[in-house]
C-alpha cells in the first residue's frame, strides 16, 4: 500500500522514532469566515492538530487506546489483547487505577494505522533508552506503543510521595524494546531532561512527566524544620533520588490541559 499524499502543503511529518511518526496540521484549510480568525492565531501558537501514524508489519504491531484508531489501510486488523477471563480482570483493574482505558487493542498485519488528531502535544520515545528498568509515566498520558512494550502498574513506595505526590497512587511503566507515543500537555521542546547520577531532584509541585523507574519518589519538606519551610515559603517537593532520567515541564503542571492551557498567570497553578 502507498499513501500519495500524506504529506501537503498545510501537513508534514515532524518526528520520526522507529515506525511511528508525528503528522502535524501547520493550518487548518478547510475553515469558515466564523472560525477562520481563530484557526489562524492558534496555528501561529503552535496549537495544532497532531495525528500518530503507525508502520505495521510483522515485526512490528501496536497497542493503542481505545478508541484512538481513526483509520487504517492494508491488511491491518484490531485484536482485543485479551488472553483470558484472568487477564480481562488484571486489565480493568490496571485501567480502574492509572485513569487508561481497561482494554487497548492491537493492531497486527501489515500496512499502516492512523490516530485520532488531537491539540495535545505527542512526545515519541524510545523504550530502551531509559534502559532495563524502563520509564514511569504521568496518568493518562499513554497514547500508543510498539506491542513488544511491557506495561506493568507500580504502586509508591512509600506513603507520603502517595497521599501528597500529586502523582496519584499508581502509574503505568513501560519496558522492554519499541517505541511509545505520549500525550503532553507542553510541546516537547519546553520540556527539561535531567540525568541523575546517585544525585536528587526536587520539584515543587506535580511537574514531572516521566522518569526512570528505578528512582525512588518520596515527598519532604524543603527544610528541616516547620519553621524553616514557613520563612522560606515552600512547603513539601518531590525528590526523585537515585541514578536515571527525569522528563520536567518547568511552566505547566501535568495533570490538566485546561489548566496548562487556559490561565492568565505564567506561573503554573500547584
Amino acid at each position: 500500500m502507498k499513501i500519495i499524499n500524506l504529506e501537503t502543503s498545510c501537513r508534514k511529518i515532524t518526528k520520526t522514532v522507529g515506525n511511528f511518526h508525528v503528522l502535524e496540521y501547520f493550518y487548518d484549510a478547510s475553515v469558515s469566515p466564523a472560525n477562520a480568525m481563530n484557526e489562524y492565531y492558534m496555528s501561529k501558537m503552535n496549537v495544532r492538530r497532531r495525528q500518530v501514524v503507525i508502520e505495521i508489519s510483522h515485526d512490528h504491531s501496536a497497542v493503542i487506546q481505545a478508541g484512538a484508531m481513526q483509520w487504517m489501510g492494508g491488511a491491518v486488523q484490531a485484536t482485543s489483547g485479551v488472553k483470558g477471563i484472568g487477564d480481562l480482570f488484571g486489565k480493568a483493574l490496571k485501567g480502574a487505577v492509572t485513569k487508561e482505558t481497561a482494554v487497548k487493542p492491537e493492531y497486527v498485519g501489515d500496512g499502516y494505522l492512523v490516530l485520532e488528531p488531537t491539540y495535545k502535544y505527542i512526545i515519541l520515545q524510545d523504550i530502551s533508552n531509559w534502559g532495563p528498568v524502563g520509564m514511569t509515566i504521568e496518568d493518562g498520558m499513554f497514547l500508543a506503543c510498539d506491542a513488544r512494550v511491557k506495561r506493568n502498574i507500580v504502586a509508591r513506595k512509600t506513603l507520603s510521595s502517595a497521599v501528597l505526590g500529586g502523582e496519584g497512587l499508581f502509574n503505568m511503566n513501560l519496558q522492554g524494546n519499541g517505541v511509545v507515543a505520549l500525550e503532553s500537555n507542553v510541546p516537547e521542546e519546553e520540556l527539561i531532561e535531567i540525568e541523575l547520577e546517585n544525585d536528587e531532584l526536587k520539584i515543587d509541585g506535580n511537574m514531572a512527566m516521566c522518569w526512570s523507574s528505578n528512582l525512588d519518589f518520596t515527598v519532604e519538606r524543603t527544610t528541616k524544620t516547620l519553621v524553616g519551610s514557613a520563612v522560606s515559603g515552600e512547603g513539601l517537593v518531590n525528590v526523585y533520588r537515585g541514578t536515571g532520567r527525569v522528563l520536567m515541564s518547568p511552566v505547566a503542571p501535568t495533570s490538566s490541559l485546561f489548566a496548562s492551557t487556559n490561565t492568565i498567570s505564567a506561573k503554573p497553578n500547584k
